[in-house]
C-alpha cells in the first residue's frame, strides 16, 4: 500500500456501510417525527374515526425520534 492510499477502515472514519445505515436511521426518524406532528393536528372526529384518542396520540408525540 503506498503512503497516499487509505484504507476503508482507517482510524476515525466510519465505513461508507455504517454511513449508509446512519443516514437511514436519522432518515426514518425524522420520517417518524413529520408523521406523529401530522398525528398531532387531527381533529378529535378525525382520531375518533382510526380509533384513537387524544391520549394516545400525546403518548406518541411524546416519544423519541428513534422509537
Amino acid at each position: 500500500m503506498t503512503p497516499n492510499t487509505r484504507s476503508a477502515t482507517a482510524p476515525g472514519r466510519l465505513p461508507l456501510a455504517a454511513f449508509g445505515r446512519v443516514l437511514a436511521f436519522l432518515a426514518r426518524g425524522y420520517d417518524r417525527h413529520l408523521q406523529r406532528l401530522d398525528l398531532s393536528e387531527l381533529t378529535d372526529t378525525q382520531l375518533d374515526d382510526i380509533g384513537l384518542s387524544r391520549r394516545d396520540v400525546t403518548r406518541e408525540v411524546a416519544r423519541p425520534f428513534w422509537r
